[in-house]
């Protein structure tokens, strides 16, 4: 078996199609036909060679073979007819043999009718000395390449924002490796590059798309980093608490997104919630609310979608009742109780109610009894609804004190009954004091005037001396004079003497029996009484 050849031809009209293939032999006892390619694609309006070799016995009974003739025909004919005499293919086909075992034809301005199985066959000069290879090459013409750029391999760049990539642009049928190619990035023309294959960093804006050069009409689609995703949920609408939630991420990517993953917005920092192109809440409740996004990710590069809202409905939670003021109620205060509820959507309307009583007592989040009595003691408890439901809150008693003013007037009383006697008890005293005052003055004048007085201190202390002086002329109006006191004439103890003016109305008996009353509260009073001259005057009985 000889080894199969590769040859490249190229006319004026266009591409010629270099056959690369793994080696296919058929034939026995010395017969055989090797295509160089068994499947060959091609574009249309260009050129394709397809081609052979072939082997005989030289000798056959003593009798040296010769090859009379060959050609191509297509599509299995029983009786194969030479392509060049087929009006389809005139002036369109020709045949190069070489040497008797390799043979070659090209087609030129292909056509998708041309897409077809061809075969090679040769006839020598022996008896039955024909033959042909099985099963041939599958021709197939399109009329553009389909072709695709495969990222082989993708490496970070220095710059974070960019990829280091290699890409291929691939035909979904293959083209020979000669061919050449043209390369886009960002739709400006690469004029370096003509291979299959390139090299360049790539950033998340970019894109990049390749042609076979002479037919960039009919480039690959751009690949590119994946565009910014978006996230939708269902069933759409309100989203109740206990239901079943899916989110979708959605982003145009070539190649396709890879990876996706979720993300919650925490409020440092955001949460990975998992992977997937779905991510479903199978029983979502209040902790669930809140802002979502998603990342998809391909070879590329990354994008990361805008966030959506996932807002949880749900019934109003146990309502709490504070009450204000705090501590004990009195009988006729004021009292406040006010009822908090959480819940999506809001609370709407609050009820409040008494333990027993059947009738709702107020509505409104706050319920204000301004005049506590008695009567009001008891359990309360509210309702709080939303569109979602109800829920009533434990009862909270409040208990009234309703003696407080006996219990308060009595402690008043023992708080003020000390103070009231402590300050007439300061005011006499206080009295006393002032009145006392006065006498050691007189007492100390008097010392100068006498000697010291030898008695008994408590008989110099009972010794007053007064001179009263009645008015001659008014009736009412009384004079006094208080002069220099005259010692008391007691050669051993000498007295002192307090002159003391009285003043007294002259027909008063009043007055008369009040200076009584003082000379008999005084244990000694002494008293000179001088009666003016004049007319005597009867005193007042």
């Amino acid at each position: 078996m000889r080894a199969a050849t590769t040859m490249s031809l190229r006319s004026a009209s266009g591409f010629i199609v270099f056959i690369l293939s793994v080696t296919v032999v058929q034939g026995q006892n010395g017969w055989r036909v090797t295509y160089t390619s068994t499947q060959i694609c091609a574009l249309k309006g260009s050129t394709v060679d397809m081609s052979c070799t072939y082997t005989y016995p030289y000798w056959i009974n003593k009798q040296k073979t010769t090859v009379e003739k060959t050609f191509w025909f297509s599509n299995g004919d029983i009786n194969p007819v030479d392509l060049k005499t087929e009006s389809e293919y005139k002036d369109r086909v020709l045949l190069y043999d070489y040497g008797g075992y390799y043979s070659s034809v090209r087609i030129s301005d292909l056509r998708q009718s041309d897409s077809a199985q061809y075969q090679f066959r040769f006839i020598t000069n022996q008896p039955g000395g024909r033959y042909t290879g099985s099963p041939g090459v599958t021709l197939t013409v399109t009329a553009h390449p389909d072709l695709q750029v495969h990222v082989t391999r993708s490496s970070s760049c220095r710059n974070s924002n960019c990829v280091q990539v290699e890409l291929r642009c691939h035909s979904s049928c293959r083209l020979p490796d000669n061919y050449k190619y043209t390369w886009f990035k960002n739709r400006k023309k690469i004029q370096s590059q003509t291979s299959s294959s390139y090299s360049t960093s790539f950033s998340s804006e970019d894109t990049v798309s390749c042609a076979v050069k002479g037919y960039e009409m009919f480039s690959s689609p751009p690949v590119f980093a994946p565009t910014v995703p978006s996230v939708s949920f269902s069933p759409s609408g309100e989203i109740i608490e206990g239901s079943s939630v899916t989110l979708t991420c959605t982003s145009d990517a070539n190649p396709p997104v890879t990876k996706y993953t979720w993300y919650k917005r925490g409020k440092n920092q955001l949460q990975s919630r998992g992977e997937g192109q779905q991510f479903v809440l199978s029983f979502i409740n209040s902790s669930d609310s809140g802002s979502y996004s998603c990342l998809a990710r391909n070879s590329l590069g990354l994008k990361m979608s805008e966030y959506v809202y996932i807002d949880v409905k749900y019934p109003p939670r146990l309502p709490s009742v504070s009450v204000s003021p705090s501590g004990q109620i009195v009988q006729g205060s004021s009292v406040t109780l006010t009822c908090t509820s959480d819940a999506n959507p809001p609370v709407t309307k609050y009820t409040w109610y008494k333990e027993d009583e059947d009738s709702p007592k107020v509505s409104g989040q706050n319920f204000t009894i301004t005049d506590v009595r008695s009567e009001h003691s008891g359990n309360y408890y509210c309702e709080a609804q939303n569109s979602r439901g109800r829920q009533n809150s434990t009862s909270h008693l409040i208990v009234v004190s309703y003696k407080w003013k006996s219990v308060a007037a009595g402690v008043t009383v023992a708080i003020l009954l000390p103070i009231i006697l402590i300050s007439v008890f300061i005011l006499v005293r206080r009295r006393r004091a002032l009145k006392t005052s006065s006498e050691p003055e007189d007492r100390a004048d008097n010392s100068q005037q006498c000697p010291p007085n030898h008695r008994h201190p408590e008989e110099q202390d009972n010794l007053h001396y007064a001179t009263v002086n009645f008015s001659q002329n008014k009736e009412d109006s009384v004079y006094s004079n208080t002069g220099p006191a005259r010692c008391p004439r007691h050669k051993k103890e000498p007295t002192f003497t307090e002159y003391s003016a009285l003043p007294f109305h002259n027909n008063s008996k009043k007055q008369r029996d009040r200076v009584k009353e003082t000379a008999e509260d005084s244990a000694v009073l002494y008293s000179t009484v001088k009666k003016p001259k004049g007319p005597r005057t009867s005193a007042p009985k």
